[in-house]
């Protein structure tokens, strides 16, 4: 079990955060600006939660104001912040202006790095920054890179990361990536032959 906090601020947004994100937000509402004003004043972590259609997530990312790029004259903030690790909420508390809650921080099961599966994240996230940027990763860049660390620099649809924040095991993460990564570079794959043939006829032909 993880270390607990009882009144833990929560930002419920349309939008999954995971750990080494960064994660810029526009901060208008009274009790958001309340909250910030409070994290920045106790050096203090707030926690991202997906509010998503059919509900509050119950996982969560823990973030930190790394920068206030601007203070508005009628008290809005523009902050950039980072995400520093996944938490659970286990109850909610509403006897403050914003939403909070007690939180558990989440422990990852103690396991050994799958060799096999920590190689084929790596090398499936090479070739995508490859096909998405041109610009090739050395080893030694990709070599010490965890699935988070990864991850935080895909902008994935909040379902996969939802599911990453999820998981209690690096190889359980790693292999998740590898086929999220995989599936983006077919994509990108696809859509760089589809707009090759467009420009070459004016058509985009299936089959």
């Amino acid at each position: 079990m993880g270390n607990q906090l009882e009144d833990f601020p929560l930002f419920p947004l349309g939008l999954v955060a995971v750990p080494h994100e960064v994660v810029p937000l526009h901060i208008f509402e009274d009790r958001y600006k309340e909250m910030i004003a409070e994290c920045l004043d106790e050096g203090r972590e707030f926690g991202i939660v997906w509010a998503a259609e059919d509900g509050l997530r119950s996982n969560g990312c823990a973030m930190e104001v790394v920068e206030v790029l601007e203070r508005h004259e009628d008290g809005r903030l523009d902050i950039l912040t980072r995400g520093t690790r996944p938490f659970r909420i286990l109850e909610e508390h509403f006897d403050h202006e914003y939403p909070a809650g007690e939180i558990e921080f989440l422990d990852d099961k103690v396991e050994p790095p799958d060799t096999p599966t920590v190689d084929a994240a790596h090398e499936a996230y090479g070739s995508l920054v490859t096909e998405a940027t041109d610009k090739v990763l050395e080893p030694e860049v990709l070599e010490p890179l965890t699935a988070y660390e990864m991850a935080a620099t895909v902008d994935f649809g909040p379902d996969a990361k939802q599911g990453l924040l999820d998981l209690r095991s690096e190889n359980a993460r790693l292999r998740l990536l590898t086929r999220l990564f995989r599936a983006a570079v077919k994509r990108l794959d696809f859509i760089e032959r589809a707009q090759a043939r467009a420009r070459s006829n004016g058509k985009v032909r299936f089959g």
